[in-house]
């Protein structure tokens, strides 16, 4: 069934091999998985927790061996690796103290009676709403972010109850084994979190099995269709959270010196490889040029180089694929007339200087699709109508920030655009506390806030005479 391979992607050094798990090896996770289920559902919330707050406190414990790991693993700063850690650990205490509240049994009191095809009146002496959980949930997880993303689909699926199934990036296999032991270690019962050593192709298997209830993916267009798909021919509920190219637009009332400061930290988050990194830069006229000048600038002074030397801003691309097909999106707009401000090669191996494009022609494809990695593009606008007109012009919906003083364009701005999350005067982040999700190709459903739990939950209606 081939292997799953770390690679350093810093140094091209392999760091560790496994088998993908055959058919049998499958069947015993679910079987485990299920099984599981029946008595773990009616644990209750006060134990629940406490094995959450015990894996929170683990991560802390270890942020710098996850974190070391993390940038091993995918090449992303070791810094933002500790950092990814910690939010982990907040995901994980978040829940542990909300899960209760928010799957609370709801008391709705119906004070008007309706009546049957008889005629004969019906009245409820308790009705209302309770929140059960549906068993046991696929999580396909991707590599940019080895744990958080892991842990803020795992940590609402766990308190409601359901059991878990790990299917990981194939380039972080070392992070998914981790994450299993993390949860052994913090004392939930076996078979409650797993981690599937499979590939790709491996996942029709588990999507077709019965005793798997729902699939939640975050990761590209192509495998959030792909699962759709699967889930639909065996009606399963899906949430996927994709791809994104949000806009971060500037206007010319923005506080400038702390737009291009945010701009370059939101671009460049994750080595740029974030699916709510800022990609598209508009610009209105009044204020493109400064504005240009300054990222530019900030760009240039960047280190590229060792994610895990403390000096380093920008370490490298986590696959030569994902290099290959940056650079290919930049060739392309060049070559469709598109200026360089700074980068726009190569380095060597898996490192992709920090790159700004401008003077891009709107008809090019690439200027409507996702760049994954550090590359900014720039739109020069005339006013905040064109503005929003052109951040809505693709196909995704994750995230979108903005920037201006003007409480009408504040408003405006957050009504029109097209997108999951609107931010104003600061970059789009995600949150414990709020709901996370996209629109259009971006994705459905939400992970986070109240809203996440409720995604792998029965909502069920009770009614008593």
């Amino acid at each position: 069934m081939g292997h799953l391979v770390s690679i350093n992607p810093a140094t091209g050094e392999e760091l560790a091999r496994y088998p993908a798990f055959d058919s049998q090896q499958i069947q015993t996770c679910i079987a485990q998985a299920h099984e599981r289920f029946q008595s773990y559902r009616r644990i209750p919330f006060a134990q629940r927790s406490a094995w959450l707050k015990r894996v929170a406190g683990i991560l802390e414990e270890r942020k710098a061996e996850f974190g070391r790991l993390i940038s091993l693993e995918m090449g992303k700063t070791l810094a933002s690796a500790v950092a990814e850690v910690e939010k982990s650990a907040w995901v994980c205490r978040y829940y542990a103290e909300e899960a209760e509240g928010f799957l609370a049994e709801r008391s709705m009191l119906l004070r008007n009676a309706y009546a049957n095809a008889s005629g004969a009146e019906h009245f409820a002496s308790r009705s209302g709403i309770r929140y059960q959980p549906l068993g046991v949930i696929l999580a396909v997880m991707p590599w940019n972010f080895p744990f958080w993303q892991v842990f803020r689909c795992a940590a609402p699926a766990l308190m409601a109850g359901n059991t878990l199934l790990l299917k990981h990036a194939s380039n972080v296999p070392q992070s998914a084994l981790t994450l299993e032991r993390i949860f052994q270690e913090a004392g939930f019962p076996p078979g409650v979190f797993q981690t599937l050593l499979i590939t790709a192709a491996q996942v029709a298997e588990v999507v077709a099995d019965e005793r798997v209830r729902g699939a939640a993916l975050t990761g590209s267009e192509a495998a959030g269709s792909s699962l759709a798909r699967l889930a639909g021919q065996h009606l399963k509920k899906t949430v996927l959270e994709l791809g994104g190219s949000d806009p971060f637009i500037v206007l010319p009332s923005a506080d400038l010196e702390t737009a291009v400061t945010t701009a370059v930290a939101a671009r460049l988050i994750n080595n740029g490889q974030s699916c709510i990194a800022a990609k598209r830069f508009i610009l209105h006229r009044a204020i493109a040029e400064p504005f240009t000048a300054a990222m530019t600038e900030r760009f240039r002074q960047l280190k590229v180089g060792d994610p895990l030397d403390p000096q380093t801003d920008v370490g490298p691309l986590a696959t030569a694929n994902i290099l290959q097909e940056v650079d290919g999106q930049v060739q392309a707009l060049v070559q469709a007339g598109a200026k360089v401000h700074v980068g726009g090669s190569p380095l060597g191996g898996n490192f992709y200087p920090p790159t700004i494009l401008s003077e891009i022609p709107p008809d090019q494809p690439v200027a409507h699709q996702e760049v994954f990695g550090p590359v900014a593009l720039l739109f020069t606008v005339p006013d905040v109508s064109a503005a929003i007109e052109l951040a809505n012009s693709t196909p995704f919906g994750l995230g979108a920030s903005a920037w201006t003083t003007d409480p009408e364009e504040q408003e405006r701005l957050l009504e029109e655009l097209e997108a999951g999350s609107v931010f104003i005067n600061g970059m789009v982040k995600s949150d414990p506390r709020l709901p996370f999700g996209g629109i259009k190709r971006s994705g459905y459903g939400r992970e986070l806030g109240r809203e996440g739990i409720l995604e792998f939950v029965n909502v069920k209606t009770i009614w008593v005479k």
